[in-house]
């Protein structure tokens, strides 16, 4: 058989499939926004969001996340039904996220870490990429204490880093396996060893680092997080939901239960004073299997939640923990390759 005639066939079973099947997915975005580096994979274009909400508009059944988890409850999802998240609660969800959402009438909710909230600093991630990816000079010998362990680096004449240098490597990414330079080394490797920490000591590392650096913190405009009139602004016309994202973004299995109730509770209560209406929706840092375990599950029910996404790939289907709803991660694609994925997803 010709790859035509393949493809012909696809295209009929998936057909056929979405006659009788809902395969409901939901989507996870964190940041819209074109910045001049990306390392940790968050940002989608402006231009290229306002393909995806067109996308979904056109091809798709766009919904609420609550009202969805209420359809998979009453077994009355529509085909194709698709639920579009972000994580995190970055400005540009709202300075440049919201537009697109509202021109194509696409809802979405909005995971919100409530301490960042008017805090004016910047996610720790954020603030390892501003110290050691962007250029400017940094002592030589590195030499930490986390946890117990000393750790020692050395940027060699990487100390020293240009302009040119940083638009040579401004494409790097985590997933890539090599480091172009020390510096992206001494990145990565701290983003794995601060991932766990709770955050008091992500803090006291970060203090280390601009004292080791010379340097005072500073939030940049791009990578801000939202005001709280910028999160009730967010929510005000019902198309965007306001979701807790929990108090500072822990790994919650690295709490205890009583660290993992307080983050997760003290959240919703914070939101809901801001939004000034009951916050039903909640989203696991991180999101992995290993990030949360069954009794952080619970305190989520607990605490008042209706629902709770994760971040493993998966359909929505009947049966699935409505405290444990599976996403897809969306990345910086063009239009094509955004419908691409999505025929995969629904193929899963």
């Amino acid at each position: 058989m010709t790859k035509l005639g393949i493809a012909t066939l696809r295209q009929a079973a998936r057909r056929l499939r979405d006659r009788f099947r809902p395969a409901p997915l939901i989507l996870l975005y964190h940041r819209v926004a074109d910045l001049p580096s990306d390392p940790q994979l968050l940002c989608v274009t402006p231009e290229h969001f306002k393909e995806h909400v067109e996308i979904l508009r056109n091809n798709a059944c766009p919904m609420a996340l609550g009202e969805m988890v209420r359809a998979l409850r009453d077994n009355t999802l529509p085909r194709r039904a698709v639920a579009v998240t972000f994580d995190d609660g970055y400005a540009d969800n709202l300075l440049n996220g919201k537009p697109s959402l509202e021109r194509y009438e696409v809802p979405a909710t909005v995971y919100v870490i409530s301490g960042f909230v008017d805090a004016r600093r910047e996610f720790w991630a954020d603030q390892l990429e501003q110290l050691f990816l962007q250029p400017g000079i940094l002592p030589q010998q590195l030499c930490l204490t986390i946890s117990g362990q000393t750790y020692r680096w050395d940027l060699g004449e990487r100390a020293h880093y240009s302009e040119d240098e940083f638009k040579q490597n401004r494409a790097w990414h985590v997933l890539k396996t090599e480091n172009p330079t020390p510096r992206h080394q001494v990145y990565r490797a701290l983003c794995q060893l601060l991932y766990t920490l709770p955050h008091r000591d992500q803090h006291i590392v970060l203090g280390s680092l601009n004292k080791w650096a010379g340097t005072k913190p500073v939030c940049r405009p791009t990578h801000r997080a939202l005001t709280p009139d910028e999160v009730r602004l967010l929510a005000q016309d019902g198309l965007v939901e306001v979701g807790s994202h929990t108090v500072e973004h822990p790994s919650l299995s690295a709490l205890s239960v009583a660290g993992q109730r307080d983050e997760i509770r003290r959240s919703k209560i914070r939101l809901e004073e801001i939004v000034g209406h009951p916050v039903t929706s909640f989203a696991y840092p991180y999101g992995t299997r290993s990030d949360y375990t069954a009794e952080t599950v619970e305190i989520v029910r607990e605490a008042g939640y209706d629902h709770a996404c994760s971040n493993f790939e998966g359909l929505v289907r009947q049966g699935t923990d409505p405290c444990q709803l599976p996403r897809y991660l969306v990345r910086d694609w063009d239009g094509e390759e955004f419908e691409r994925h999505l025929m995969e997803w629904r193929d899963a």
